[in-house]
């Protein structure tokens, strides 16, 4: 503190005058007042640093002045000096007993004035840096979330922040002075013989979960950490507390959400279980256990848009499909359901190659949506004559194999998906094909084609041919499997996979 502002009270002028042009001269401001009464109204307005202070004044002598202006520094330290000519001991002690903090006799010494200003100073700067330092600290608090709450060790509230204001709607001197209780109901408890208002609240380590007590009445959770700090030889406790309400509420919205998903879950869980099972009673007729036929579906996920059937009709003539919808999943398993029920309801009636065809186009184009259709190889042998039909339109080409695994003939993919166009409009007539002994129909869908190994290259037609040359017809499935699995080496194939192959007796 460079410059002090000091306030000289004397009723004589001559003096204040002395004193004024001295003060003015070390660098510090000046208020002049001429006796006790003056003197307490002008530290009131002015509030100076230091009071310079008279004892025989008109008025209010000095005595009683410096026990007002002491009484209205409760905040802050204000130094008085007495400046009197009395300087008997009993003087001296009457004015430190008025609150004098210093005592200098007349004719004043100005050297010794000076010196005692200094001291004065000095202190005043340590009191200001330690203003300056609980200011910031306040400051501090003050911008804090959680609710700072300092209670001695009965209890009582001694300081609390504004966020103690904002969380519990007490203003804070509403709460300084009364029992920390009112704001912790559970954090209390007195013992035999004390009242309720001496309760004191119990000492946690770490930071535990409470219900904590608005002003309105109302409780809320919070988290609260205690702990224990000695402060002037007195034993207080300062309380954290952070109003956890909006967290609370987050965790049992989240615990509802999981549940709601829980059971989201196992519905959708019981309903696909369901599905697979009515899928599997569609799929595995007993006409795919015919002895002249292997086969094998793998599904991308729990469904498959693949689907493959075969059946005898009166007439012994068999028949067998594969069939793949776009896509994969539940929804293309779907798709397919028509093309079972209808295959199956046609074989039976000994209908042609061209009239189920038509028939499955006509049945798809009314019931599946735009930009959904269906790939599929039809095949129906005659083991009498030895002659057979094949339709494949959108699937792979189909090949025909000798006994030594040789492809024969190919049967290409020269006709539109199923449920794209009217059945007027599409055509193609089936291929018709004639065997030899140990002949073998191959049939697969594009996701056999597309099956990719770790450096993403794919299994396709190449690596079919090459699985099956060489082979003799009782080993060639099994080779076809064994070749597929090399070729993944554990990579998940991103589309359904299909395949069939056929005995040509």
């Amino acid at each position: 503190m460079s410059k002090m502002k000091v306030l000289a009270v004397d009723d004589n002028r001559t003096n204040l005058h002395i004193l004024q042009v001295f003060l003015k001269k070390l660098g510090h401001e000046v208020i002049l007042a001429e006796n006790g009464e003056e003197a307490v109204r002008k530290f009131e307005t002015e509030s100076p640093d230091l009071v310079l202070l008279d004892i025989m004044m008109p008025v209010m002598d000095g005595f009683e002045a410096a026990r007002r202006i002491k009484g209205m520094t409760c905040d802050r330290w204000t130094p008085v000096i007495f400046l009197s000519a009395l300087n008997r001991d009993e003087n001296l002690v009457e004015g430190l007993d008025a609150g004098a903090d210093d005592y200098l006799t007349k004719p004043i010494n100005f050297v010794v004035l000076e010196a005692k200003l200094r001291s004065m100073q000095r202190s005043l700067s340590m009191q200001q840096v330690a203003i300056d330092s609980l200011h910031r600290v306040q400051a501090i608090s003050d911008n804090v979330l959680d609710a700072i709450i300092t209670s001695d060790e009965q209890g009582i509230v001694v300081s609390a922040n504004q966020s103690a204001e904002r969380i519990f709607g007490w203003s804070q001197s509403e709460i300084v002075g009364r029992n920390i209780a009112i704001l912790l109901p559970g954090e209390s408890s007195a013992k035999p013989g004390e009242q309720p208002g001496n309760a004191r609240p119990a000492i946690r380590a770490n930071e535990q979960e409470v219900l904590a007590r608005h002003k309105d009445g109302h409780q809320f959770p919070a988290t609260l950490s205690i702990s224990q700090v000695t402060l002037d030889n007195q034993q207080m406790k300062i309380c954290v507390i952070r109003d956890i309400t909006e967290r609370k509420q987050a965790e049992q919205q989240l615990r509802a959400n999981a549940r709601q998903l829980q059971t989201y879950y196992d519905q959708t869980q019981a309903e696909q279980q369901l599905a697979l099972r009515l899928m599997e009673k569609q799929l595995h007729r007993s006409g795919l256990r015919d002895h002249r036929l292997k086969y094998k579906v793998i599904p991308a996920e729990h469904f498959s848009g693949d689907i493959v059937a075969a059946a005898r009709s009166p007439d012994n003539r068999f028949y067998a499909l594969l069939a793949d919808a776009t896509g994969h999943g539940l929804a293309a398993a779907i798709s397919v359901l028509p093309v079972l029920a209808l295959f199956y309801r046609m074989t039976k009636l000994n209908r042609t190659v061209q009239e189920i065809i038509l028939e499955l186009n006509q049945q798809l184009r009314e019931s599946m949506p735009v930009g959904r259709f269906v790939a599929l190889t039809l095949v129906c042998l005659d083991e009498q004559s030895r002659q057979g039909e094949i339709w494949v339109g959108g699937t792979p080409e189909a090949f025909l194999f000798d006994r030594w695994g040789r492809a024969t003939k190919t049967f290409p993919s020269s006709n539109l998906p199923l449920g794209i166009v009217a059945s007027s409009e599409l055509g193609g007539e089936p291929q018709s094909f004639s065997w030899e002994a140990e002949n073998q129909l191959v049939l697969y869908s594009d996701g056999l084609q597309e099956a990719t190994n770790p450096a993403n290259e794919q299994f396709g037609t190449s690596g079919l041919i090459q699985a099956i040359a060489n082979t003799s017809p009782g080993d060639r499935f099994l080779k076809i499997e064994a070749a597929l699995e090399a070729h993944q080496n554990g990579t998940p194939a991103s589309d359904d996979v299909s395949l069939m192959l056929i005995d040509c007796p």
